[in-house]
Formats: structure tokens, sequence, C-alpha cells
């Protein structure tokens, strides 16, 4: 069975902006999504803030394996309902794929439980990227490092949980370095933040980009069957082979007083 990925794209500067509407005439979320679908083993979809409940209904998600999110402007009018669906069906065993902007997203934050701010400067600057988890599944096929000749600065410090694995850092020409490409487990399902992809530059048309998209799919889907209940804290009956050390301590001693009888 294919991964299947949801792209969903806020579509907001798209429509506002000439730059982005000439670098992305079908908005960011469908290039995004023709990158996944060129790659072997992936059907991807896109959704859009203004869809009704913004493309994510549940049933929706509970036939997911990845969601990919791009979010910039319209951080605040994303429901908190919808970001609450999204990360119980993280928790339950979706794969999250959040990109640039999306750090300050309503759904990254809930899973990171921290501020995720950052310091950042929009000057069209060189961007190198270097990989520092050579052996990481999202790395592969791609060299040492890679560079995109125009993107916005993202700097640290970035105020996120300390990663479980860091496979890229970057360097930008004004000096700074950041943590581009960071990955955590929540509950069942695995989360990746990816940095590049300021809307104004085309980014996601550079094809170390796609290997990326590609390879962070894949990682993260868990092909395990989803926890029906993330939230669930069931209460189960002890069963008569787990009873209290109490009772089975007075049943060994009243068998051993019998055999010495």
């Amino acid at each position: 069975m294919p991964t299947r990925v949801i792209v969903w794209g806020e579509n907001v500067h798209e429509q506002k902006n000439a730059v982005v509407r000439k670098l992305y005439p079908d908005g960011m979320h469908a290039t995004i999504a023709a990158a996944l679908n060129a790659a072997e083993g992936i059907e991807a979809t896109t959704a859009t803030l203004q869809e009704p409940e913004h493309g994510l209904p549940k049933g929706r998600l509970e036939e997911t394996d990845v969601l990919f999110w791009w979010g910039h402007a319209a951080h605040g009018d994303v429901s908190d309902e919808v970001a609450e669906r999204v990360q119980e069906a993280v928790w339950s065993g979706m794969g999250l794929v959040v990109l640039h902007s999306g750090h300050f997203s309503k759904p990254f934050k809930r899973l990171m439980g921290t501020p995720c701010n950052l310091t950042w400067r929009e000057a069209g600057e060189r961007e190198r990227l270097w990989l520092t988890a050579r052996n990481h599944p999202i790395a592969a096929g791609l060299p040492d490092h890679f560079e995109l000749e125009n993107e916005e600065m993202y700097g640290e410090p970035f105020g996120i949980p300390e990663p479980e694995q860091t496979v890229f850092v970057s360097w930008f020409q004004g000096g700074e370095v950041f943590r581009s490409g960071a990955c955590w487990t929540r509950g069942a399902g695995r989360v990746f933040y990816f940095r590049p992809g300021h809307e104004t530059y085309p980014t996601y048309h550079d094809d170390n980009i796609h290997k990326v998209l590609v390879n962070a799919a894949r990682w993260a889907h868990n092909p395990a069957p989803r926890v029906a209940d993330p939230n669930a804290a069931p209460n189960v009956p002890v069963s008569a082979a787990l009873e209290p050390i109490e009772q089975r301590g007075e049943t060994l001693h009243e068998e051993g007083e019998e055999g010495f009888r």
C-alpha cells in the first residue's frame, strides 16, 4: 500500500503576492505534492486553510499516513479544533512534517510544548545545509552539504525541545547557524521539522529539497495500526496470575506449613 500524504498549505501568499504566484502558480502545496507524487510508493493530495475544516476532517486524517504542513501569515486563523485533531492524529500514529514558518503553527507548538521561537532576517542570503546524521533515512541520497542561493535566515536560539536527532544544520551568509532538520517522537507518531521554504524563493523546485521531502514522508510513515484513543488510560483488571504479592505470599506460606505437617 502506498504512503498516503496530505500536503497542507495556508494558501494566502499565493493569492496576495505576485512573486509567489509566479513561482508557484498552483500554490506551494501543489508543487510539494507533485514532487512527492513523482516518487515511487507515495500518493499525495492537498488541503488548504480556506476549505471547510481546513480540508482536514477527522475521517480524512484517519486515512492519512503523513501530513505536511506549511503556514506563515495566518497561524491564528487555524481553528483550535483542527489543531487539536492534528495533534491527536500524531499521537495515534500519523506522521507530521512541518515546513519552514510552520514552526509557529498551532499543531507544531502543541506537540512541542514550547514557544518554538527563533531569530530571522529576510535578505535573500545563501543557505548551506550540512548533514549531521549521514546514516539517517531522511539523508538518503544527499551529498554532505548542498546550497540554496536565496533563502530567509533563521537563527538560533530555536525554542524547541532538544531533538531526538538533528539531521541538518544550516549556515547563512550572515554567519548564523540553525538546526534545520530535527526529529521527534510524539506518542505513536513521528515529527520532522525542515527549515527551508520561504515563499518568495524557488526552494520547492530544488532537486535536493525534493529528496528531503520524499525521504521525510517515508521516514514519518508508521505502518502499525493507529492507536484507537491516544487520550485513554484504561483501567485493566488485575488477572489471577498477577494478584498482589501479599496474597501470593500468604498462599505460599500456607502451602509451606502444610508441607511441614
